[in-house]
């Protein structure tokens, strides 16, 4: 049965005043939203649908943000021992709100996620999807060097790098991180399936540390293996021999952080699409959450305090993992035929076909614990609803293509970021699904075509690639028209627009 009519209409108009208007001087752009607690009563008692939160969401990942939103760093601080840190940083010709370079580089979300198809000669727009090359982030530089000069350093003011050899070779030496925007099909998934992997590393954490000195703890969940523990005695463990996750110093840091399945992010920074947005909203716009500088804090001194309130981020994250699943066409005989290639030439054994959940809700959590996925959550959300089919054994199938772990993928796709946690050579096994309508490829948008893109994979995919250029023609061609087929989701988030227009 259907809503009644009058519980309707009152939702169209609590969505409607939550659509962004034409903003005035000194009036912010995004919608004012009730707390978190509200909502979720209101979720509980049947006056909101689960829709209706989403929409809330989406209004948060479409609004322009302006001044009054809290958008762009505060005050210029010559002070300010790090001049790449959020807060104060500085300004193209003083504009006061955008660099482009480190940040403060947008007004929404959704104008980097625009593309929700590349595979035709007018692309498919909508909202969630990939970003072009123009749309790449240029992360944490204080250094481009776009004339290639050969310049010794010293007529160059402090502040600068002086450890990035200069050298006249075509190369715009370069000392940050540029990166691509994926897509956000299938988000929830690909977080379920993290946290229930990160539940299983810190189980066997807890093992190795109660194990006799020298006993071996094997990292295996969902079918991939992240290495191993070695027990050492009195609770401590050996993490030498951990894969695919965790910093460059793990000494620096509790076994327990280590530990942590980080899906999200090229390199597989963040455990949580919540946590990538966190960063985001402070990295792109200069919008500080409360839950990083905390409730009726104005951290950049800008005059404004509650930029982006709990509640505003809940409903972004619930947006965030309820978007749709990409799809996987009809192979055909030819598709039928690639995919046997794929799996021949050892691509499968990175880009992992299908991982499965145990579970069918992905937990929400606030604030939430990295190596306690299930700590302090406040909404469990079904993702049958987001089109995963459901396994025997009573969790989803996730047809990512990827083991959500990092790998070596050679020098020349390394970065040359000064600030890496993480090495420059590694990344996180892409998500294939999707990729046919996603290009341009690569971490950094730098391959046109899936053939470039696969020709350019080394370290520890080397030995695939090389196969693949190996490969007959018409197998290499089986192999293309396989990939050609893993989609995006038709007319995704549809729902919402028509909900909150």
């Amino acid at each position: 049965m259907g809503r009644p009519a009058t519980c309707r209409i009152s939702i169209f108009i609590c969505l409607l005043l939550a659509l962004p208007t034409l903003a005035t001087a000194n009036e912010p752009n995004h919608p004012t939203i009730p707390s978190l607690a509200t909502l979720l009563a209101d979720l509980d008692s049947g006056a909101r649908s689960l829709d209706d939160l989403r929409a809330l969401g989406l209004s948060v990942f479409a609004t322009p943000f302006n001044v009054a939103d809290g958008m762009g760093d505060g005050p210029y601080d010559p002070a300010e021992a790090d001049r790449l840190a959020f807060g104060h940083r500085p300004t193209l010709q003083g504009n006061g709100l955008s660099l482009r370079v480190n940040g403060l580089d947008a007004q929404s979300c959704n104008e980097c996620h625009t593309i929700v198809s590349n595979n035709s000669r007018l692309p498919t727009l909508g909202i969630g999807g990939v970003g072009g090359v123009v749309q790449n982030a240029i992360i944490v530089s204080s250094l481009i060097d776009v004339g290639d000069s050969s310049d010794d350093r010293v007529q160059f003011r402090g502040g600068h790098e002086p450890e990035l050899p200069l050298v006249e070779d075509g190369v715009a030496d370069f000392n940050g991180r540029y990166a691509n925007p994926p897509f956000l099909f299938g988000g929830g998934g690909v977080e379920l399936l993290a946290k229930e992997m990160t539940a299983d590393l810190q189980y066997f954490l807890k093992e190795a540390r109660n194990a006799p000195v020298g006993t071996e703890i094997h990292l295996d969940t969902h079918g991939v293996s992240f290495g191993s523990l070695t027990s050492l005695g009195q609770g401590k463990v050996d993490l030498t021999k951990v894969e695919g996750i965790g910093p460059i110093d793990r000494a620096s840091v509790p076994a327990e952080e280590v530990l942590v399945v980080r899906p999200f992010g090229r390199k597989g920074e963040n455990f949580s699409m919540r946590d990538f947005d966190r960063g985001a909203m402070q990295f792109h716009f200069g919008i500080q959450p409360d839950e990083v500088v905390g409730e009726e804090q104005d951290e950049d001194g800008d005059g404004l305090a509650g930029e982006v309130t709990v509640a505003e981020m809940s409903m972004l994250h619930i947006f965030d993992v309820t978007n749709p699943k990409p799809r996987i066409q009809a192979l055909g005989d030819d598709g039928r035929k690639g995919k046997a290639v794929f799996r021949e030439i050892g691509c499968n054994s990175c880009h992992r076909s299908v991982l499965k959940t145990r579970g069918k809700r992905v937990p929400l959590a606030f604030p939430e614990v990295a190596e306690d996925p299930w700590a302090n959550v406040y909404l469990e959300i079904d993702l049958r609803k987001a089109g995963f089919r459901p396994t025997n054994q009573g969790g989803l199938r996730v047809p990512l293509f990827s083991d959500l772990k990092r790998h070596k993928m050679g020098p020349r796709l390394a970065e040359t970021f000064e600030r890496a946690e993480i090495p420059n050579d590694e990344f996180i096994t892409a998500r294939l699904w999707g990729i046919a309508d996603t290009a341009p490829y690569l971490h950094d948008g730098r391959a046109t075509t899936l053939f470039d893109a696969i020709e350019l994979h080394g370290g520890e995919a080397q030995a695939a690639r090389d196969a693949f250029l190996a490969l007959p023609e018409n197998e290499r061609q089986y192999l293309l028209t396989f990939l050609g087929k893993l989609r995006t989701p038709r007319n995704p988030n549809q729902e919402l627009v028509e909900l909150v227009r």
